[in-house]
């Protein structure tokens, strides 16, 4: 029995709340039981005025109906609509008629003729027209974005739905009045254009090969429970055929107090804000909750193959089932995931497979769920290999485990890394957060959760040797994803929606109420860097230091002021030197000494920068930085490793040519910057295959004889610069000149890849004017107004008003260095069919920029009081000096910023948007299906050409 150190202790407050905190809790959480059942997790943090929210509900697509799958996903996103307050010009009007449009739905779900199913669709697309006059899009968004909140969102998941806002701390109150209307009760308004968004989100996870193999992987899992037969986004006939007293239903029996928690960390009184919380949520009454039979799944006795086909990479996914996250099994599942691949990449796959690169790749995980979970390998071979050959290998690995064939200090080393993560993850308001929130879903105590390392310290290496022997039989799912068509991929024709009325100037009372409301401002702070950033010079290299005010972990950046356009080959030595030991270290031995000191190294390539990165205990920062300087001066050059890994790298190129997201990513770059630009500037298969090892060690051995700065994170400046002159030079190399790449005017092309796929996206790109810092204000604001956002015209229009994406936006990208272009980028991701009418759509909205005076002060205040409650902490205050140096500003300009959008009026934005926005002239990407492409309309677009994927990648 373990002697645990955290024990829940009652307290009150002076308000008479009674609530319980933990022991030796160094966040301080209180968790309150409202009369309701709500429960509510607080606990403090003062990084900046903000507090970071979430709303909890312990329910998921593992509660809906059978007939009705994906009704959890649905109602989430039907939350953002509004209710008989919020989002309605005369709520007695429009019911009327949300009443007609519900009675069709039922009435349609019920018909079985395909042609009546039409003529009723017609008539909810003709009724919903109708009632959209009385409707005001996206006001809860307005509403939410008026109290400066960020990160505005929502998931749902197997058994939760969760909702998410971080708010200044002077907003609270008008946070908890938004939200106790939106969680009082549901108005399904502009139904059948959410629905459609819905559908085109369930269209983007069919091109998503991630998502099908695991929704085979977990139907073989779970061939009885709702965690294998539930999909969150749901079945395209449920999806098509739904129904909103199902969703009331669903909403009335599971969206109450007692089945949903606050979560709040950040800058607020205890005291105070329970007593809002109270007086805001205490008053919504408790309701039971429907009886839920448990399902009881039969164990897995042999292996059950499946098979899934699509045009990327082949490779193999094994899982076995295991017990409920917290319980043994699952704590012990999680040890062994982490025996075979860990951070410190110290696991047997990561060094006999990864390291030895006997496989493109392989890994291991587990997921703990509030009941069941499962543990699971993913391997993926070389194009010689079989999927076969590759689960063997990794079921080889296994044994191992079953042998005690792991080093004795890799259990302790995993345990520490646990505890480092534990650490770094509660640090922030919002990963203290989201650690509470997940707590409460899964049915635990936050004592439960304290206590969690201390029983993972708790097994011995005899536990996880009995584990592996009684777990892992021949009693798992394998899903053998292999290269070929999809012939499952559900295509449908565009059902006709009739573009509603936005109502963009109207605002309802409730709406009116909170923007008159308005709390004593925060006032911003800006930073003074010179202040808060130490600086020394060693050796003649400047050294920089923020003091690390929340705990004991320390970083070392080695920042070299050059990158791939002064060395392409930089990038690729970092890559091979993974591979590479020294005469003392092979280089499994490496990782391993790394791991057992629990620091990471990281190295960060890019065109004018390299950054090698140490993180760890600052107590075992110096022996990391010996460590790393061992490795980087003593390199060992292996002709025969530089032979694999040369054919690790051709196969991993080959592999990107068949992802559709790394295609659409080249394919968006090389229509931004041509056959010219520095990501097409790649070492050659004839040159990787004829260069010597030596040819990229050497560059890692006198890596640190080039100039370069170290900046330190931790708590000890003056012991770092008692030790540090000792792993540093004096300069002896002069930088190369940069590769100077050409940034080509755009205009008049449309680029095409031909790619097997549901949707078709398509993204434009237009070079505009030299980036000037003194339009940063606009270009927020701007962004904010137009392009991106719940509430922005592009958003409100494609998507809520015609339903023809779930995912468009515009934005203006200011460049990060002087003398270089902006950029402005479009992007619209949606079923064929619907492409050119959006494409026509967008290309209105472009050609006059909107007036809607009430979006723009909004977005303008929202703005303001963003910057007012944003503070700069931690390794963002030295990091953005560095990015404030490229465009030859040292001070903190965020003030700058915040004193332009103070004055600014529509008028400026007009001006910016005619000067600097609709003079650019645009590329255009596409990816789809070919036959699917209209091509009378892209013609209209520019001159078209269908190019390879050697043209794009480079290689």
């Amino acid at each position: 029995m373990i002697d645990k150190k955290y024990k829940e202790t009652v307290h009150t407050d002076t308000n008479l709340y009674e609530y319980t905190t933990v022991t030796h809790d160094e966040n301080k959480v209180r968790i309150y039981m409202l009369k309701n059942g709500l429960k509510v997790f607080l606990a403090q943090n003062f990084d900046a005025p903000r507090i970071q929210t979430f709303i909890p509900v312990r329910t998921g697509s593992n509660n809906d109906p059978a007939d009705n799958t994906g009704l959890a996903h649905y109602l989430e996103h039907m939350m953002f609509k509004g209710t008989f307050k919020i989002g309605t010009q005369d709520w007695k009007k429009e019911k009327e008629l949300i009443d007609q449009i519900s009675e069709l739905y039922e009435a349609h779900k019920a018909e079985q003729d395909a042609e009546k199913k039409k003529e009723i669709y017609k008539k909810i697309d003709q009724i919903s027209q109708e009632a959209s006059q009385y409707a005001i899009a996206n006001e809860y968004d307005k509403a939410i974005s008026s109290l400066g909140a960020s990160g505005t969102n929502a998931h749902t998941w197997f058994d939760e739905t969760v909702y998410k806002n971080n708010i200044p701390n002077n907003e609270l109150e008008k946070w908890l009045k938004i939200e106790k209307e939106r969680f009082s009760e549901i108005v399904l308004r502009l139904f059948h254009t959410e629905l459609e968004s819905v559908y085109e989100e369930f269209n983007r996870a069919q091109d998503n090969d991630s998502r099908l193999v695991n929704y085979e992987l977990m139907d073989a899992l779970f061939p009885t429970h709702p965690n294998g037969q539930q999909t969150t986004l749901g079945k395209p006939e449920h999806l098509k055929n739904p129904s909103m007293e199902a969703i009331h239903k669903y909403f009335d029996e599971y969206y109450v107090p007692n089945n949903y928690a606050m979560v709040l960390v950040g800058d607020f009184d205890f005291d105070e804000t329970i007593q809002l919380i109270d007086q805001y949520f205490g008053t919504i009454p408790y309701r039971e909750l429907p009886k839920k039979t448990p399902v009881i799944e039969k164990p897995i006795t042999e292996i059950v193959t499946k098979t899934v086909k699509s045009p990327t990479t082949p490779r193999v996914q094994m899982a076995w089932r295991t017990d409920s996250y917290g319980t043994r099994e699952a704590m012990l599942a999680d040890i062994v995931a982490n025996i075979l691949s860990n951070r410190g990449e110290a696991g047997l796959l990561d060094l006999h497979i990864n390291q030895t690169q006997k496989m493109l790749w392989a890994q291991a995980f587990s997921v703990g769920l509030k009941q069941y979970g499962y543990f699971s390998i993913v391997a993926v071979p070389k194009e010689t290999q079989t999927l076969d050959e590759a689960k063997e290998m990794v079921l080889e690995e296994i044994e191992l485990i079953k042998k005690g064939d792991f080093p004795d200090w890799m259990l302790p080393a995993i345990i520490n890394d646990f505890k480092l993560q534990r650490m770094k993850g509660l640090e922030t308001a919002e990963g203290l957060a989201t650690t509470l929130y997940d707590t409460y879903i899964k049915g635990r105590t936050w004592e439960q959760e304290l206590n969690e390392m201390d029983e993972y310290s708790s097994f011995t290496k005899e536990d996880v040797m009995n584990f592996a022997l009684t777990f892992f039989k021949n009693n798992y799912v394998v899903v053998y994803k292999e290269k070929g068509i999809n012939d499952k991929l559900v295509r449908v024709e565009n059902p006709g929606i009739t573009p509603v009325k936005l109502n963009r100037d109207a605002q309802s009372e409730f709406l009116q109420e909170i923007l008159a409301d308005q709390p004593e401002d925060i006032k911003p702070e800006f930073i003074d860097y010179q202040k808060e950033i130490a600086t020394d010079h060693v050796q003649g290299k400047r050294l920089s230091f923020v003091k690390n005010n929340y705990n004991d972990i320390a970083q070392v950046h080695f920042i070299f002021p050059f990158g791939s356009d002064n060395d392409r080959d930089l990038g690729i030595s970092t890559q091979f030197l993974q591979y590479l030991g020294t005469h003392k270290f092979s280089p499994e031995d490496l990782k391993k000494e790394f791991f057992k000191i629990g620091v990471s190294n990281d190295f960060k390539t890019t065109n004018n920068q390299l950054l090698i990165t140490l993180s760890g205990l600052e107590e075992n920062i110096e022996k990391g930085i010996g460590l790393l300087q061992h490795w980087m001066y003593e390199v060992k050059p292996d002709q025969e490793i530089y032979t694999q890994f040369v054919g690790t790298i051709l196969e991993n190129r080959e592999a990107v040519k068949k992802d559709k997201n790394r295609i659409m990513t080249a394919l968006t770059t090389y229509t931004k910057l041509g056959h010219t630009s520095r990501f097409l500037d790649v070492i050659s298969k004839e040159e990787l295959e004829s260069s010597k090892a030596e040819v990229f060690t050497d560059r890692m051995k006198n890596l640190f004889k080039y100039p370069y700065q170290i900046f330190f994170y931790g708590k000890d400046f003056e012991n770092f610069k008692g030790y540090i002159g000792k792993y540093t030079e004096a300069e002896s190399l002069q930088i190369p000149a940069p590769k100077l790449y050409p940034e080509p005017a755009t205009g008049g092309s449309v680029f095409f890849i031909n790619y097997d796929m549901v949707q078709m996206e398509m993204s434009k790109a237009g070079k505009g004017n030299p980036v000037n810092p003194s339009n940063f204000g606009k270009v927020n604001v701007f962004n904010e107004y137009f392009g991106r956002g719940l509430s922005s015209i592009v958003f409100q229009e494609i998507r809520e008003s015609k339903s023809l994406a779930y995912s468009a936006y515009v934005s203006y990208s200011a460049n990060s260095e002087l003398y270089h272009p902006d950029y402005v980028t479009t992007y619209i991701g949606t079923q064929p069919d619907k492409l050119m009418i959006a494409v026509d759509t967008m290309n209105d909205l472009m050609n006059e920029l909107p007036e809607v005076p009430t979006q723009f002060e909004n977005a303008k205040n929202a703005a303001l009081k963003q910057i007012a409650s944003t503070r700069v902490t931690r390794t963002n205050i030295f990091f953005n000096t560095l990015r404030l140096e490229k465009l030859n500003i040292s001070h903190d300009f965020r003030k700058d910023i915040y004193e332009q959008i103070q004055v600014l009026k529509f008028e400026d934005i007009k001006q910016f948007y005619q000067t600097d926005i609709k003079p650019v002239h645009f590329n255009t990407a596409i990816i789809g299906k070919k036959e699917n492409l209209n091509m009378e309309a892209v013609s209209k677009m520019g001159t078209f050409t269908e190019v390879s994927l050697q043209d794009i990648f480079g290689h």
